[in-house]
């Protein structure tokens, strides 16, 4: 048995490039499938991988830190970055290639097309992120008709994001599937991501919180306890542990909307709030 490390996937910093790629592996017959990322890879991300591996032969996974989601008060220039490290991860779940353009290639100069959304983008993190989903729609549609795959997969932490890109690809009637895979956790419930790595050692003994506060109103709606009072306890239970609460809400799974029935509604909790300077984001169905 060899001991050698899995090789490197090759990284493409052009369009040009991953497009080359892309054609030569269609005309092979082969099947792609995208993993769109900003990189500061972890186990969450990996699993993505692996998912897409069983839908496609090939797996593009892309790394671009999106200046156009971030506010000028939020942490772009201090996202973590760590390219050989990510690259070095990806080997180990067989990723084919890595998509990791420069800002100028994803932007040039004189770029000034945005898409502009609504729908299952409106309210939740539009509160307080007004410019967020306008700045990701447009990246993921970029990213999509770069690499042109069949298959695009992203994790259902950022709830949201799914459901207005699913909207924005049967909007604009790009020819992909959007594929939506359950939050990867970790063994208390506290949902994988990139930003935990801010938590101090306390504030991440406090953090699953905000999950067994989802279970708990999950639990105590389907137990036929009304929404408002349910949410607000849920609020109420993070404030006193501690947590500066952006939002808890019911809304319904497909569209975002606030439930009208809820009782005949598919429907979702959805969570933000921030703990130290770290802020958390987490939802589960009901």
């Amino acid at each position: 048995m060899s001991d050698k490390p899995p090789a490197l996937p090759p990284i493409d910093r052009t369009v040009d490039a991953i497009r080359t790629r892309v054609i030569a592996w269609r005309d092979a017959g082969e099947g792609v499938a995208l993993v769109p990322t900003m990189g500061a890879l972890h186990n969450g991300h990996l699993v993505l991988v692996t998912a897409a591996k069983e839908r496609a032969s090939r797996v593009i996974v892309s790394i671009f830190v999106n200046p156009l989601q971030f506010a000028p008060t939020e942490d772009f220039a201090a996202y973590p970055r760590d390219l050989d490290g990510d690259v070095a991860l990806l080997s180990t779940v067989g990723t084919d290639a890595v998509f990791a353009p420069e800002g100028a290639e994803m932007y040039p100069a004189g770029f000034a097309t945005q898409i502009t959304v609504g729908g299952p983008a409106e309210g939740l993190e539009t509160a307080f992120r007004p410019q967020h989903f306008a700045g990701v729609a447009t990246v993921v549609a970029k990213l999509l008709i770069a690499c042109g795959p069949e298959i695009a997969v992203f994790g259902e932490k950022d709830y949201q994001q799914l459901l207005v890109v699913r909207r924005m690809v049967r909007d604009l009637m790009l020819p992909v599937e959007i594929v939506g895979h359950a939050t990867v956790r970790e063994a208390d419930g506290l949902a994988l991501s990139s930003r935990n790595a801010y938590l101090s050692p306390e504030e991440r003994q406090q953090a699953p919180t905000i999950h067994r506060a989802l279970q708990d109103a999950a639990a105590a709606l389907r137990a036929g306890e009304l929404g408002g009072t349910v949410v607000a306890e849920a609020r109420q239970r993070l404030t006193e542990a501690g947590f500066d609460v952006d939002y808890v809400e019911l809304r319904n799974a497909e569209t975002l909307a606030l439930p009208v029935h809820q009782e005949r509604e598919p429907l979702r909790l959805l969570a933000a709030a921030r703990l130290g300077r770290t802020r958390l984001i987490d939802n589960i169905a009901v």
